[in-house]
């Protein structure tokens, strides 16, 4: 277990997942060190010890200066689709930023583990499910593209070096404080719901409180050492799946409508490079539809044949999720 003395440094420490890391860190009494941008809202940490280091994760010299005496990296940080992103960016937050934090990890003398933190998007849509984590690798978008691309870098750079690493692949990650499932719930409250393309619709959740608490069991366990593990329930769930057990919280029974997926597409590439050139988030773009169209099952095996077993179910995480919704009066 990471403990007191040890010196932990947190990459995307106040997006969604680092923000309960770093929480949950805190607690254990060791040294917390978090990497954040400028722009980043650190109002929420001002009652926790943590040490910051201000500048971007692939800056050179804010990695040099977080990672002098680290025992633990937690990499976290990720680019997530925005109208103002280019794909320049994607590859410097994702690839350029696990070089330069591998590379300054061999260097600590007493250094004992790189977490690094993925996404099951780097096997992409699951032709005949379940996948696992020696299925072959099949982005489909620039941020799994890249994200594959730092897994594949990583993984040849510890074999050189001997780095102690361990990939973590999450799910769908969702829980109270994010809000990317919110256009599921409000679909959900529509007379018609319309299901996109002909697809199974498979899913993968992955409660945050989960996540951290894997991330947590891996760093210090010895058999994790070297693998990959995709975090996830052990079950996959449905587009279909979910809505029905959203909308059994909201006292409703859905009725659902298949409609095809190439017109809805064509819509979100359109919408996505208007709003790029006005500077302006798109309200619908090809990853979030794809979110409605792919399958992705997974087996969990690995993660709890090494004996760690997920806390909240599926139907439990999506009430709660929905109860922080209807809190903050977005439903």
């Amino acid at each position: 277990m990471v403990g007191k003395d040890d010196v932990v440094l947190v990459t995307g420490a106040t997006g969604f997942t680092g923000t309960y890391l770093l929480k949950l860190l805190s607690e254990t009494g060791c040294v917390v060190r978090a990497i954040a941008r400028p722009s980043s809202n650190r109002s929420e940490f001002s009652a926790l010890k943590i040490d910051w280091f201000i500048g971007d994760v692939y800056s050179p010299e804010v990695v040099h200066d977080a990672m002098q005496g680290v025992n633990y990296v937690f990499h976290i940080a990720a680019a997530y689709r925005e109208a103002k992103i280019e794909d320049q960016e994607y590859w410097k937050v994702h690839l350029e930023s696990t070089k330069l934090l591998a590379e300054e990890a061999v260097n600590q003398k007493f250094f004992k583990r790189f977490v690094h933190v993925s996404t099951v998007g780097v096997l992409g849509h699951i032709d005949k499910p379940p996948a696992d984590e020696s299925s072959p690798y099949n982005p489909g978008d620039i941020y799994q593209e890249t994200k594959a691309e730092a897994e594949k870098w990583i993984i040849q750079f510890a074999k050189e070096t001997s780095l102690p690493i361990t990939i973590i692949r999450p799910a769908a990650i969702y829980g109270p404080g994010d809000r990317r499932l919110l256009k599921l719930f409000k679909i959900a409250k529509l007379p018609i719901i319309p299901l996109i393309g002909f697809s199974k619709g498979f899913y993968h959740l992955i409660h945050v409180r989960d996540l951290v608490s894997f991330l947590l069991f891996v760093a210090d366990n010895p058999l994790a050492s070297g693998n990959i593990y995709i975090c996830g329930s052990p079950r996959p769930n449905s587009i279909r799946g979910m809505i029905r057990v959203i909308t059994t919280g909201m006292g409703r029974n859905p009725r659902f409508v298949r409609v095809p997926a190439w017109p809805v597409f064509l819509l979100g590439d359109i919408c996505e490079a208007i709003c790029r050139r006005l500077n302006v988030e798109p309200p619908i773009y090809r990853r979030r539809i794809a979110f409605f169209t792919k399958d992705r099952a997974f087996s969990t095996d690995r993660m709890q044949d090494l004996g760690y077993q997920t806390q909240v179910s599926d139907e439990e995480g999506l009430r709660q999720l929905g109860d922080w919704y209807r809190e903050k009066g977005w439903l």
